[in-house]
């Protein structure tokens, strides 16, 4: 708990009117004067001071800033860091570049951006797989979508502007496509297990006599 003490004004206002007083209706032109100006200030000073006392204050002590949530490894947090950057901003120029088609693939860009990054932070041994991705596809991403914004926001036509925002919306469906394939390519591995299993569980079921028809034709 913190103590606040909030001083009384009175006091000071009661030296102030001392003085004034002295100044309009008595004289105050020798030392003697002034001697008892300034007496009478600490008498009225002292005085008012104990009819008007300092006030104390109790309030709570401030509560602790909440310190950041960590994954414990260095690398993932930074991970973590670009993700919330690159999210923010695309949700910026989202809400900032008004063509209805380039504002749909921002939107699924963000959401597929988010899958990737949320895929790699559950399985950490898959974050080499995603650095050209962090490293020069998504800022190079966010930086055409800036220039995209920026001339956009001109208002003019030109055969510069024209141009450079026609490759741009060109580009942005290339760019959707190989965000879905890079979190397409993260499930390699699993896919990969999963089709190992599925051939083993057939042929225990086939040599069991537990397949079906179907499944002992496809083996034939």
């Amino acid at each position: 708990m913190a103590h606040i003490v909030k001083k009384s004004p009175w006091p000071v206002y009661a030296v102030g009117l001392v003085w004034l007083v002295f100044g309009l209706f008595l004289p105050l032109y020798k030392l003697i004067h002034f001697l008892a100006a300034a007496g009478l200030s600490i008498a009225a000073y002292l005085v008012v001071k104990k009819l008007c006392p300092d006030k104390t204050f109790t309030v709570p002590d401030p509560e602790p800033e909440p310190e950041p949530a960590t994954t414990g490894s260095p690398e993932l947090d930074e991970l973590i860091r670009q993700r919330d950057l690159a999210l923010s901003e695309m949700h910026r120029l989202n809400d900032s570049i008004e063509d209805p088609k380039i504002s749909a693939q921002i939107d699924h860009m963000e959401a597929v951006t988010a899958k990737i990054i949320a895929h790699v932070v559950e399985h950490p041994r898959k974050l080499p797989q995603i650095r050209k991705f962090l490293n020069y596809y998504l800022p190079t991403t966010l930086k055409l979508l800036n220039a995209y914004d920026r001339m956009d926001a001109a208002g003019i036509s030109g055969a510069n502007i024209d141009g450079t925002m026609g490759k741009i919306e060109t580009m942005m469906d290339t760019v959707a496509t190989a965000f879905d394939r890079q979190l397409d390519a993260l499930f390699g591995d699993e896919a990969l297990d999963i089709s190992t299993d599925i051939t083993v569980m057939e042929n225990m079921l086939a040599r069991e006599g537990l397949a079906g028809e179907s499944l002992r034709a496809e083996q034939q």
